[in-house]
């Protein structure tokens, strides 16, 4: 398969449990032949949105805040074919440098007529995996679900939600149920990459 996948990070943690979800599906990709990239968000700087419309003004789809870690991460995400993201979660919700590069990587396609111009991410492939100690994946799911979607991704399924439980560092490996999720998410993008292209 040739195709292009990413994976983002949203822990900031080094060698977190949410980068160990992500590692099982990007392994699974990778033995189909993709190309895979995990880019961890962690010691990046991210400015969240200023909702400035600087990016609907200028009208090319990029969000026009300079100074950090953004613009590399995002030209990742337009070369992708698919995108994977894994977020901790904290208070129920995804962890705030994750959101900041989703909402600057969204919101400047959806200036103008939702016809006048290809949104940047639609139809690619790609999906979600939340990470929490006890509870409260599901309202992070929810949330990474709805950007996804708004942004025209196409969303594979798995075998139940893809989320993971896991606290301290290594439990993900323990958590044989989400590690299996994960797993077939990822069979089930390689699946869907193949019908597609």
């Amino acid at each position: 398969m040739s195709a292009k996948i990413l994976a983002l990070c949203g822990s900031p943690r080094a060698g977190s449990n949410t980068q160990a979800y992500l590692e099982a599906a990007l392994g699974v990709l990778k033995e189909c032949g993709a190309e895979t990239e995990l880019v961890e968000l962690r010691g990046k700087t991210i400015r969240s949105c200023q909702a400035c419309y600087a990016c609907w003004r200028k009208g090319d789809g990029v969000c026009q805040i300079q100074g950090d870690d953004f613009r590399p991460v995002f030209e990742k995400m337009l070369a992708a074919d698919a995108l994977i993201v894994g977020s901790p979660v904290h208070y129920s919700a995804v962890h705030p440098d994750l959101w900041s590069v989703l909402v600057r990587a969204g919101f400047p396609g959806m200036a103008g007529h939702p016809h006048s111009a290809p949104r940047p991410f639609a139809r690619k492939i790609g999906g979600p995996i939340t990470v929490a100690r006890r509870a409260g994946q599901n309202f992070a799911l929810a949330q990474l679900l709805l950007w996804f979607n708004i942004n025209g991704f196409i969303v594979p399924g798995s075998i139940y939600w893809t989320v993971g439980v896991a606290r301290s560092a290594g439990d993900a490996v323990k958590d044989t149920e989400g590690v299996d999720t994960a797993i077939q998410f990822a069979k089930n993008v390689a699946w869907l990459l193949e019908k597609t292209r």
